[in-house]
């Protein structure tokens, strides 16, 4: 069985603010998004909140218009959150029941090219079980498999599957499987939490997959909290109760199945202290360690391949793990640093908005 995991950053569409070629105003607007929103759930708007509301409304370029700016818009379903007049706009809505709407963050397409090289990507690494990362919809996998695969001269998948998580902005985690390897259970963490509140950025997808042995293959893919925005603080306890909530998964599972995989973006390296209940408190094993395993002397799964860029894993049980024959990280679909000359990439990849992600794939071969 070759199990991969592989952050394909989107198939068709993706949140406009993710998509830039400057990170920074990206970023930018995406906190600005965050704090607005946390502030419009509240019950009710004091004076404080309606001046804040209207501050990051014109940072976002939405002071003349639900639709001005070039990351989000504000939708007023019913009701009005605010009333626009010449002498400015004002915070009409007393509170969240007063209206009912939100600022969603807008989409772009793909580029096309790069949609081609992310098929030619998964093309390539022909995996039997694939973990994807950033996928918007079940639909867009759907619609990528019968019509970009295919059209690159891949073999589709019989299985395409993925479940809405916590993020508004179509990065959720999925799955393909070929025949072969049946889905004969899904189990959705989406509603976990704890005293803090929800656990999961997405969610902890655990699908078990009978494999052409008869072998019970259980997999729980994540995509863990980025570094990429609001304070490092903060980011770093998010993705610390995340691995944390794994380990309890895992250590349950432990209990009566021989056969766990964690796979997916866990956005930290190693070493990192958030990551440390679930790679130093278990007894799973980075496929990375195994003796066999290429990494192509770049033992990072993003960017330039760092090792400050190893945050993409396949972490299996010891037995899975006894089973294992190699494994590599792909990475003929990045860009690879400013002049992309740090590695071999496809030949169609002329510029970074060309590749196929900024991840890497990573892929283990194990005799399940």
């Amino acid at each position: 069985m070759k199990l991969a995991s592989y952050n394909l950053e989107n198939l068709f569409l993706r949140v406009h603010a993710l998509n830039g070629e400057s990170w920074s105003e990206g970023k930018k607007a995406l906190e600005m998004q965050a704090e607005l929103s946390a502030i419009l759930g509240k019950p009710v708007y004091t004076a404080a909140d309606k001046k804040k509301i209207v501050k990051l409304l014109g940072e976002l370029k939405l002071e003349k218009s639900d639709d001005g700016g070039p990351f989000a818009i504000l939708r007023q379903n019913r009701g009005h959150l605010v009333k626009r007049a010449k002498t400015g706009i004002e915070v009409v809505a007393g509170g969240r029941n007063d209206w009912i709407g939100w600022v969603e963050l807008k989409r772009e397409e793909v580029n096309e090219e790069a949609t081609r090289n992310t098929a030619r990507v998964i093309n390539d690494i022909d995996a039997d079980v694939l973990g994807v990362i950033e996928a918007e919809s079940r639909p867009a996998l759907v619609r990528f498999n019968d019509n970009v695969i295919k059209g690159e001269g891949g073999k589709p998948y019989a299985h395409a599957m993925l479940i809405d998580g916590n993020d508004d902005r179509g990065i959720d985690v999925g799955l393909y499987a070929r025949a072969s390897y049946e889905i004969v259970a899904i189990h959705s963490h989406v509603d976990d939490a704890d005293n803090t509140g929800r656990i999961f950025s997405r969610d902890c997808a655990h699908y078990e997959i009978r494999t052409p042995k008869g072998n019970l293959l259980h997999l729980l893919i994540n995509h863990f909290k980025s570094k990429g925005f609001g304070s490092q603080t903060t980011s770093n306890a998010k993705r610390e109760r995340q691995a944390a909530r794994v380990k309890e998964i895992y250590d349950a599972l432990r209990e009566s199945e021989d056969h766990v995989a964690v796979i997916g973006d866990f956005n930290d390296t190693p070493d990192s202290a958030p990551l440390a209940p679930l790679l130093r408190q278990t007894d799973l094993k980075d496929i990375s360690e195994h003796a066999r395993f290429d990494d192509g002397g770049r033992p990072g799964t993003f960017g330039s391949g760092a090792a400050s860029n190893k945050i993409d894993y396949i972490l299996l049980s010891p037995a899975l793990f006894a089973a294992a024959k190699g494994g590599g990280i792909f990475r003929e679909g990045v860009w690879g640093g400013k002049n992309g000359t740090l590695f071999p990439h496809y030949p169609e990849i002329t510029k970074a908005s060309e590749a196929a992600s900024d991840h890497a794939a990573i892929w283990a071969d194990v005799d399940l």
